[in-house]
């Protein structure tokens, strides 16, 4: 039995290997796995396209798939860019152009107003054809200019309260124990544990 996660990102992969690690199932990249599809996301919320995503890739093999769909939602501006994330203001332009347009839109804007979060999904398609999802949060404010190297695209301008710091500032321990990757990552373990009857 394997698990097969459906994302091309190695940022990602290293962060679910490194959750996953302790169930003792070989974690494998699409790529890794061999497998390819044209997945066309068009679902209405993060469940819908991690679902979408997991059994176009569960059709090609008898493993376990995982997917996932992520995205910040920004209260302020009625949760932008949400599901739209990665396409947000085009799918090739850099995040550093993504953070700096969406501080701009913020301007002026008062600190309680800023509030925002992470989102994630993850589903899961079993081989016996059932689904499972699981979603993790992680409560920010949106910062005023963008702080730290760490992490991935909009991870510098979500500044958490808790840890008064952004998530490019958080180390890979910090990260994987609050980000909303992380939670949902950790739920959907106990769901496969479930299923394995481990």
């Amino acid at each position: 039995m394997r698990l097969i996660f459906a994302t091309t990102n190695e940022g990602k992969m290293k962060e679910i290997r490194m959750i996953m690690a302790d169930l003792g199932i070989e974690v494998l990249s699409m790529k890794e796995a061999g497998l390819e599809a044209d997945i066309v996301e068009d679902g209405q919320s993060f469940e819908e396209n991690a679902v979408i995503k997991a059994k176009a890739i569960a059709a090609l093999c008898d493993d376990i798939v995982l997917a996932d769909d992520s995205g910040l939602e920004v209260d302020y501006l009625n949760k932008e860019p949400g599901i739209y994330s990665a396409r947000y203001m085009g799918e090739t332009t850099p995040y550093s152009v993504k953070n700096q347009n969406i501080i701009e839109r913020l301007n002026g804007v008062e600190q309680c107003k800023r509030t925002a979060r992470f989102v994630c999904v993850i589903a899961a398609v079993f081989p016996d054809g059932s689904v499972r999802t699981t979603r993790g949060t992680i409560e920010g404010i949106i910062a005023e200019h963008p702080i730290g190297e760490n992490g991935f695209g909009y991870d510098p301008i979500v500044y958490v309260p808790e840890f008064g710091k952004t998530t490019a500032q958080l180390s890979s321990e910090e990260k994987n124990k609050v980000s909303h990757r992380g939670k949902a990552l950790e739920l959907m373990k106990e769901q496969i544990r479930q299923y394995l009857n481990m």
